[in-house]
């Protein structure tokens, strides 16, 4: 049965990634993952938001990328080591923080892909999304962390789980399964998984091929690909048969998309 997730949206899907941060928005310092990039994404029209979660020194949960504030904010220390309110108060000009509980209440009609980057915010993050499992896909580059998150959902309660997106080590088990022409070890690595979000290429690897795709459309799981930007291959992406593109450009990818 297809997760809540995906209803009522008609593919392609178009995933905001960190929000949207317009050019002009970006000149006067709005950064992304902050709550204006957020109001951004789906002022915009975006359905999905894309974003990805830490985990403060005081335990809330936030949207933020890096693991440490130097890029976004100046400040060198980590997340982890900062307090909610300290964190509040270095955004408050950059669009303001938003944190994961805020995102979920304040953006009830946007479906969020959360990307769990620390160890620490998984149990966390599992336990924030379980009553809005309908509109949550839970993902990390670390499948043990999503599976924690996704445990955490469940041990929570709320009905559903999450939906969810593979990890490196699952992503790496179909390409070869794929490589290998065997649809049984390719029904065996997408056990349990709603979609496979990755690069077109990894190095000189070309991840997103016809196979994988076909590979992946036989067993019911969706490939968005990321970060896309440029509207001539968001179109040949989405020709190629790929359900989903992950931008910088919502805006832009709507309209080409459209």
């Amino acid at each position: 049965m297809t997760h809540p997730w995906f209803r009522g949206i008609t593919p392609p899907r178009v995933l905001a990634h960190r929000g949207l941060v317009m050019p002009e928005a970006a000149a006067e310092g709005i950064a992304e993952n902050s709550f204006a990039a957020v109001a951004a994404a789906h002022s915009a029209g975006a359905p999905y938001v894309e974003s990805d979660c830490h985990l403060t020194a005081d335990g809330v949960v936030v949207l933020f990328h890096d693991e440490d504030l130097s890029r976004v904010t100046g400040d060198p220390r980590r997340i982890a080591d900062v307090t909610l309110t300290e964190l509040e108060q270095l955004m408050a000009e950059r669009g303001g923080l938003i944190t994961l509980q805020q995102a979920l209440d304040a953006f009830p009609t946007v479906r969020f892909n959360l990307d769990v980057k620390a160890e620490d915010a998984a149990v966390p993050v599992g336990t924030a999304v379980a009553p809005f499992a309908d509109r949550v896909l839970v993902t990390s580059f670390s499948d043990d962390r999503r599976r924690r998150a996704l445990d955490a959902a469940a041990a929570k309660g709320g009905g559903i789980r999450p939906a969810t997106s593979g990890g490196t080590r699952t992503i790496a088990r179909v390409l070869a399964a794929v490589t290998a022409r065997s649809d049984r070890l390719v029904a065996r690595a997408l056990a349990g998984v709603d979609a496979l979000q990755v690069p077109e290429r990894r190095g000189r690897i070309r991840v997103v091929t016809p196979r994988l795709i076909a590979a992946a459309h036989r067993h019911d799981v969706e490939v968005h690909v990321w970060t896309v930007n440029a509207p001539d291959d968001m179109r040949r992406l989405i020709g190629m048969g790929v359900d989903g593109i992950v931008t910088d450009r919502a805006d832009i990818a709507l309209d080409a998309l459209s």
